[in-house]
């Protein structure tokens, strides 16, 4: 396998690596991969139904505060959550602008005239969203991860580049995630791995829920949850490529004091 296949962020966890080669691999070959796969959250078949099975269980259904991540098999689950009336708050990708995360207002989408499915994109909420720090997300009732692997148990893990870990800490640490919310994946019943092959760290926040195109497994996993960020462990390239990532750092700090 070139160098080029094995991921844009390998080489941080030699483990996690092949897992998510072999999940990428799985999908381009099954054909159960839409579009692009590696060094993504990959899009699926039967995302959609994904993303209804998850909006049946009662947690969903009485969260008025959804946070989602931005990557295009979670667009039916952003969908849904402004279908059905909720405050959607999802980040910018990869972190990448001085502001990193934006609020997603149904009722503000309907005085402006925007059509629900363009501002599930990425690119629609990122021109009609509100933008805001990360402070100024409010309590979440429910939360939505992508993940390249799954176990059943609720372990999981992302494409590598750490920023589901990265944003869960900081709101956890924030107060905006606590123990009892909700945290959830959807992805194609082919990404689901063996435990043994996914080890959760110290820094992981287990799933409690996960929905593929055939079912919707209640993990029930009751590990602690980490209380915070765990700054040691944030890389080097992190602080350089997200910009906001030092003054927040800082500003978290200060808090403390």
């Amino acid at each position: 396998m070139t160098d080029d296949r094995k991921g844009r962020w390998a080489g941080r966890n030699e483990t996690k690596d092949r897992v998510r080669e072999e999940v990428w691999q799985g999908l381009e070959r099954s054909g159960f991969g839409i579009g692009p796969v590696w060094s993504a959250i990959p899009n699926f078949v039967g995302a959609d139904l994904a993303a209804w099975r998850l909006a049946q269980t009662p947690e969903w259904q009485v969260a008025r505060r959804v946070k989602c991540n931005p990557d295009p098999p979670q667009i039916p689950v952003r969908l849904r959550a402004l279908l059905d009336g909720k405050v959607l708050y999802a980040p910018v990708p990869y972190l990448t602008e001085g502001f990193p995360y934006l609020r997603i207002d149904p009722a503000r989408l309907r005085e402006k005239g925007v059509s629900f499915e363009l501002a599930a994109t990425s690119e629609g909420y990122m021109m009609h969203g509100e933008r805001i720090d990360f402070e100024a997300v409010e309590p979440l009732d429910f939360c939505v991860v992508g993940s390249v692997a799954v176990t059943r148990p609720g372990g999981r893990t992302g494409k590598g580049a750490g920023f589901a870990d990265l944003e869960t800490g900081i709101f956890r640490e924030l107060g905006i995630i606590r123990p009892g919310t909700p945290m959830a994946t959807t992805i194609h019943s082919s990404q689901l791995v063996a435990e043994p092959r996914v080890v959760m760290q110290a820094h992981d926040s287990p799933l409690d829920f996960i929905a593929t195109e055939s079912e919707l497994i209640r993990t029930g996993n009751e590990a602690p949850r980490p209380a915070g960020v765990d700054w040691d462990s944030v890389q080097p390239d992190q602080f350089e490529t997200i910009p906001f990532l030092r003054d927040l750092h800082a500003r978290m700090r200060a808090r403390k004091v």
